[in-house]
This record gives structure tokens, sequence and C-alpha cells, in this order.
């Protein structure tokens, strides 16, 4: 029966996200709207609804690990994991608007979130502040979208498609948008089932399940978009999706899930605060030099990304077991593998900047 959700819900993702990119691309050329921003709103914000509903649903059952775990952990999947995969597969271009706009939003809404669960709590007001935020940034892109002409490089595929403005032809892409979504929901639900019945045999906390099976399964819209997306040519949505889906997580899930959680809102344990949400701001802070060499994000960056994906869940696995290994991997992160990253990032730095001026977006 594991097996069968597992696979079902692999199948359903794959479809789903073949039909989420096609009709979100398709839409951006017909608008007239930057493919980036439409990765970074439609795309983000439908892919990230998994989050919203496990969010909501785990904050009025009180399940504050799952809240808190669910979101931090699909944050650093995001960025390391689905970034990371998607250009190991093809290289991704990364426009410049992400470097100078988006992504500092996105490490300025890590450091709000921390900075308003230092007491431990996340409280309704807070959460408030958050979906503030959201709707406030939401409206920024609507309005920069459409100033962002489809004029560049980035959108010739769509233009050599002729994809037209006509009512039946906006209205196909629509469904696309919406049937893609919904498969992307039922399988990422299948797959969390059947991983979440694996997990249960380890007997591990609220907050490691949700920081492990339920952010990964929540997270799965995004890699198959992010994915589908790089492979079809659409680059910018790729990279715009899991920015955006990052920063919907951290404005819009935690907001409305600490509204949902009541009176007191949402407790925060004192182990994310001081391991998983510093991760969290690190990997957003990794993405600006990472974004920043070439222009893009390689093949090799990739990996570099993937690499720390697996360090943190090795980290987790071994801290739940209370391990031995764990001071050794610690000793090796901090002596071996990050003095390594900064002196390759920094090179990449160096080497690449003639290219300061960037491309145009």
């Amino acid at each position: 029966m594991i097996v069968m959700w597992l696979g079902g819900g692999l199948v359903l993702l794959i479809a789903g996200a073949e039909l989420l990119v096609r009709g979100a691309a398709r839409l951006s050329n017909i608008l007239r709207i930057s493919p980036v921003i439409v990765g970074l709103t439609v795309v983000a914000y439908a892919t990230g609804s998994p989050e919203l509903a496990v969010g909501i649903k785990a904050g009025f059952a009180g399940r504050a690990g799952i809240v808190v775990g669910n979101v931090v952990g699909s944050n650093i999947f995001n960025l390391l994991c689905v970034l990371g995969l998607a250009a190991l597969i093809v290289p991704l271009s990364v426009r410049r608007r992400l470097i100078r706009l988006d992504v500092p939003i996105l490490i300025g809404s890590c450091l709000a979130v921390w900075l308003l669960a230092a007491k431990q709590w996340l409280r309704p007001w807070a959460g408030l502040v958050l979906l503030g935020g959201f709707v406030v940034y939401t409206f920024f892109l609507v309005t920069q979208g459409r100033l962002e002409r489809v004029g560049d490089d980035s959108s010739d595929l769509l233009r050599k498609r002729g994809a037209g403005r006509s009512g039946p032809v906006v209205l196909l892409n629509i469904v696309f948008v919406a049937a893609g979504l919904g498969l992307l929901v039922v399988g990422a639900h299948w797959l969390v089932e059947g991983a979440a019945a694996l997990a249960r045999w380890f007997g591990v906390s609220d907050l490691t399940i949700g920081l492990t099976v339920v952010a990964v399964g929540t997270s799965l819209p995004e890699l198959a978009a992010s994915v589908a997306a790089g492979i079809k040519g659409e680059r910018d949505i790729a990279v715009g999706n899991a920015v955006g889906s990052s920063i919907f997580n951290l404005m819009a899930v935690l907001g409305a899930a600490s509204m949902a959680a009541g009176e007191r809102g949402i407790q925060v344990s004192a182990s994310a605060l001081t391991f998983d949400f510093p991760v969290m701001l690190a990997a957003a802070v990794l993405c600006l030099p990472v974004f920043f060499t070439g222009v893009e994000i390689s093949r090799s960056e990739g990996a570099l990304l993937l690499f720390y994906y697996v360090l943190y869940v090795a980290h987790l696995v071994l801290h739940a077991g209370a391990n031995e290994g764990l001071r050794y991997l610690d000793a090796a992160f901090w002596y071996v593998f990050l003095p390594l990253t900064l002196l390759i990032l920094g090179f990449s730095i160096l080497h690449n900047r003639k290219l300061y001026g960037f491309r145009r977006g």
C-alpha cells in the first residue's frame, strides 16, 4: 500500500508539473508579463498551496512543530534541493531583479520571522504582520509585472509558439494551471501519506517530521515544477518558483497558521531557533553569491547546493539518534566544507567580475 501511495503520487506530480508550467508560461506571454514574475507569483503561490493547507490545518490542531518544521524545512529544501537538482539537470539563468530585490526580500523575511519568534512564540499579531507584508509584496510584484514586458531573450521560445490572445486560448491555459495545481496537490498528499507511514516507525518528534517528511512532501510540487520548467527552457520560472515559494511560506503560511492557532499563537522550539532558523537564513544568503557568479546557477553550483542539503539531512538524522558521528560532521562543516565553499565562491565571483552589469531584467 505504501508503494502505491509513493508511486501514484510521483506520477501525479510529473503530470501536474507539466500542465502547470505549460499553462503559466503561455499565460506570461499572452498577458505580456515577464516569466520571472509569473514564477514568483502564479507558479510559486500555486506550488506553495500544500504548505499553506498543511500549515493552517496543523495550526488549528495545535501541532506547532509540524507548522514550523513544514515552513523552515520547505524553505531549506526549496533553496538547496529544488534549485540544486534543477541546476544539475540544466544550468538556470538568474535575473538581475532576483539578486537586487527578491533574494534580499527573502533574507529580510527570514530575519523578520526569526526575530518575531525570538521568545519562542509566533503570536497572532505577528501572523497579521506577516500576512500584511505578503499582501504588499504581491501587490508590488503584480505592478512590476505589468511594466516588465516580454521583450527579452528569455521569452523567445514562447514567441515562436505564437500564443494567441483570444478568450478561449486564455481560458485553456488557465485550465492547464488549475489542473496542474490539482494534480500536484493530490500527488504531494499521496507521497506525504506514504512517507509519513514509514516515518512513524522511527518515532521521531513533530518538528523532525515537519522538517523532513512533511517539508519534502509539500515541496515536491516546487521540485517538479522547477525541474519541468528548466527542462522546457523556462529557466526564469524555475528560479522564480523556488524563491517566490520560500517568501510565500514565510509570510503567507506562517502568518495564516499563527492566526489559525488561536489566542496564544504558535510555539517555536528552542532547537528550531538555534539551528534550523539559522540554516534557513544561511541558505537564503548563499543564494546571493551563487546567483551572482556568471548570472546563472551552474551545474557545479547546483551540486554544491544539493551537497549542503544532504549535509543538513544527515545532521538531522544523527541528531535524532544522538549519534556520536554528529560531532565529527559538525567539525567537518566548520573546518573543511565552509572554508572550501567560501574559497570557491570567492574565486568564481572574481573570475566573473566582468559580468557585473548582468543582462536585462
